[in-house]
């Protein structure tokens, strides 16, 4: 939970209505909160999104997960569109999180949070 609320008093503001920008990958339909909810398996399920966009196969999702609010964390993926699978994955920051690798948007607001 405290990590939840860093990730929104860090970043200054939290989105109720998640947005995008230009998208020019997939279909643009394919970046949205669900579709990216997606990529993320496990234990905990997405709860909320605070913020979202995608550009070009790439995108960043910033969303809160958890099974309940009490183990509910905030946090941030950088993911990739599979044209084979049509679906969102999520990709290592390590590896991805590079101003060559990214379309800049993507790596400015999903590499530097959390």
């Amino acid at each position: 939970m405290v990590a939840a609320l860093l990730v929104a008093g860090g970043v200054g503001w939290a989105v109720r209505g998640a947005s995008t920008t230009t998208y020019n990958g997939p279909e643009a339909a394919l970046c949205s909160p669900p579709a990216l909810s997606e990529a993320l398996h496990g234990a905990f399920r997405v709860m909320s999104v605070q913020n979202f966009g995608c550009a070009q196969d790439f995108a960043y999702l910033w969303a809160t997960v958890g099974t309940n609010e009490q183990d509910a964390i905030g946090v941030t993926e950088v993911l990739q569109f599979k044209v084979p699978t049509q679906r969102w994955t999520v990709v290592s920051r390590l590896k991805y999180c590079h101003p060559k690798t990214l379309p800049t948007f993507v790596y400015k607001l999903g590499c530097f949070s959390n």
